[in-house]
């Protein structure tokens, strides 16, 4: 292993593929803090939010989507790629690399083919029950390739796990509960519902949420509703939605205050949240994505079948599933506390250092 460590990370556009990506880095750096690691994204995904505030360098190239079907951006694609491969290999020259740890995103490809030409070892990080195209492609090059679910099919497979900020990892729920809900406004003593569609939030959800207010006040549940980035929910009169014990936020950045938070959380399937649920051991009810290839229903499928979350598809979440399936949840401590002990039994909590172990080995190879 070189005594001067080069990582070179590449993901991003997403919550979901920044977010394994800087625990990925941050472990690397725990594991050889005197690496130099250098994250690669678009200049428009919200790594350039996030990577920096997380004390790490962000280089960027350009956005290369791969079409689904004939058109004219499917002409110009082999031109854009190219260009993208070549700004890829710029930074990866500039940066030394000894290693590339790809997390999936348009910036991957175009970095697996660099890395690829240069002869440096690729280790990849597939978050997703069924595989995005980035890794499909990345997985037929990387001298590693690991999975955040079993049976995700990629050849040579290693389930790892999903590394996520060890924040999340370690959260002690019962622990911090109290200060958490304080925190966030909230009354520590009341039985508390929380609501996120992810980083990009969730139409749907905050609809049917709406609806439901006066029920969920009249069980005596307050709700924490974390509705998306510009996406407020609004009331007749236009102004964001109030009610009784009904709170409201575009954004939580400590999603560990509002795992702690919640006795039961509503939430989208997405791959970083079924594995934080079942790390921190939360109750959960989860509304698949009704667009895309299905791969949040498949994230969420051991999860449910564990008996750890319960699963709605996003046409049938509606107000009467509500009344007839969540409150009945909400108002049971004996049915949470059985899902919470099923979903801590399947979590992962050491994802991150397994994935710096394995970028540590490609280099030593």
């Amino acid at each position: 292993m070189p005594s001067s460590l080069s990582v070179v990370l590449a993901g991003g556009g997403t919550a979901g593929h920044v977010s394994p990506l800087l625990a990925i880095a941050s472990a690397v750096r725990d594991a050889r803090p005197n690496a130099s690691i250098v994250a690669v994204g678009t200049p428009s995904g919200m790594e350039t939010r996030l990577v920096p505030a997380a004390g790490f360098h962000l280089a960027t190239i350009d956005r290369v989507p791969f079409p689904r079907r004939p058109s004219v951006d499917l002409l110009r694609l082999p031109g854009r790629l190219i260009a993208a491969v070549r700004q890829a290999g710029a930074i990866l020259d500039e940066a030394g690399a000894d290693v590339l740890v790809g997390v999936g995103g348009y910036v991957c490809t175009p970095m697996y083919l660099a890395a690829k030409k240069r002869g440096i070892p690729i280790v990849i990080h597939e978050a997703n029950a069924r595989p995005g195209l980035a890794n499909r492609v990345g997985a037929r090059l990387a001298m590693t390739t690991a999975v955040a679910f079993a049976g995700t099919p990629l050849r040579r497979a290693v389930h790892v796990g999903m590394p996520m900020r060890r924040e999340v990892s370690g959260l002690d729920v019962q622990g911090r509960r109290a200060e958490a809900r304080t925190l966030l406004g909230l009354d520590p003593t009341l039985p508390t519902l929380i609501v996120t569609g992810g980083s990009s939030g969730a139409q749907s959800i905050n609809q049917t949420i709406a609806q439901c207010l006066p029920a969920l006040a009249a069980a005596g549940v307050q709700t924490l509703h974390i509705t998306g980035r510009g996406k407020t929910v609004a009331g007749t009169d236009g102004e964001p939605l109030q009610a009784p014990g009904y709170h409201q936020v575009e954004y939580v950045d400590a999603m560990e205050l509002a795992y702690a938070a919640a006795d039961v959380l509503l939430a989208r399937a997405g791959a970083a949240t079924v594995s934080e649920v079942a790390a921190v051991g939360l109750p959960s009810v989860l509304v698949p994505l009704p667009i895309g290839n299905g791969e949040q229903s498949l994230n969420a499928a051991g999860l449910v079948a564990a008996g750890g979350a319960l699963m709605v598809s996003d046409s049938d979440f509606t107000a009467h599933w509500v009344n007839d399936h969540l409150l009945p949840l909400l108002s049971s401590p004996a049915a949470r506390r059985a899902m919470a002990e099923a979903a801590h039994t399947l979590g992962i909590r050491n994802a991150d250092q397994r994935m710096a172990d394995l970028v540590l080995e490609a280099v030593s190879a």
